[in-house]
């Protein structure tokens, strides 16, 4: 059994004006292209809907814009971001594509896949997007974030909307708690479908490496592959990879025996605390 102990959040409300209680305007998907597209041309960023995760995405041309994204997360710069594309022919300007990753591409985009791929030179990606690397992470989203790639003309960085370190937002509400105070926009596109990042991959010396589990799974990619995952990766070679990427932003206790009044309860099993009655919140995820 887990616990978690509930830790307050920003301060956050809906307001008449579509203003949440810091500074994230909040606008559907249908009301927010031309808002958004003006935000990232001006060089600013906003947070989008994906199928995986809500992302925080900048003009990954721009410098100012990208170094925006690091710092409303409070990301580490040493952490590369993911550049997503509106098309295949958008990506080949960016990359270049071995045949096993043109065949992934293929199979799964646009979809939760990203790609690391060498990059081309001279193709306008700031070099904070990649942290100094030569090799660039790739992903063709669905959706609002690949029309407003297309309507931009230029590929958006767009690492996932929340604090450095912290769980990925899955709703419009839960990323203005978190970052309403550092952004602007917050387009609302509902609960995402996948609710998990993208699957990162690399092709290197001829074998297909996972560098991050994500919404596509192990057994998809090698039934497209015809090969076996090789699992990890000698250093940071893309988003995701370090070690507090998916902490809690709350304390937690395992295998607990004894509920303290106001912790919220994670259950597994039949086995249940004792005081489970007076838990905050419960659920048992094998019900």
């Amino acid at each position: 059994m887990h616990v978690v102990v509930p830790k307050p959040l920003h301060t956050f409300g809906q307001h008449a004006s579509g203003l949440v209680a810091n500074l994230a305007e909040i606008l559907a998907v249908g009301e927010a292209l031309e808002r958004a597209l003006a935000l990232l041309q001006a060089g600013d960023v906003v947070a989008i809907p994906t199928e995986t995760v809500y992302g925080l995405a900048g003009d990954a041309t721009n410098g100012v814009a990208v170094a925006r994204i690091f710092e409303a997360k409070g990301r580490p710069r040493f952490n590369p971001l993911i550049a997503h594309v509106a098309d295949r022919a958008m990506a080949d300007r960016i990359a270049g594509f071995d045949p096993l990753s043109a065949k992934l591409a293929e199979a799964f985009w646009p979809g939760p896949l990203t790609l690391v791929l060498p990059q081309r030179a001279d193709n306008g990606i700031h070099p904070l997007v990649t942290a100094g690397l030569d090799t660039i992470a790739l992903r063709m989203p669905r959706g609002f974030g690949g029309e407003l790639i297309a309507r931009l003309g230029r590929p958006l960085a767009a690492p996932s909307a929340n604090s450095s370190g912290r769980i990925s937002g899955t709703t419009a509400q839960a990323v203005a708690a978190d970052l309403g105070d550092r952004i602007k926009l917050v387009v609302d596109g509902g609960a995402t479908p996948v609710g998990l990042e993208s699957t990162i991959l690399k092709v290197e010396d001829g074998k297909l490496r996972l560098l991050r589990p994500g919404g596509v799974s192990a057994e998809e990619i090698e039934a497209v592959a015809g090969a076996k995952l090789v699992r990890g990766a000698a250093g940071i070679e893309a988003p995701g990879m370090l070690a507090s990427h998916y902490a809690p932003g709350a304390a937690m206790r395992l295998n607990v025996q004894q509920i303290v009044r106001g912790e919220a309860l994670l259950a597994f099993g039949r086995n249940r605390a004792e005081g489970w009655q007076d838990a905050a919140a419960m659920r048992n995820l094998s019900e």
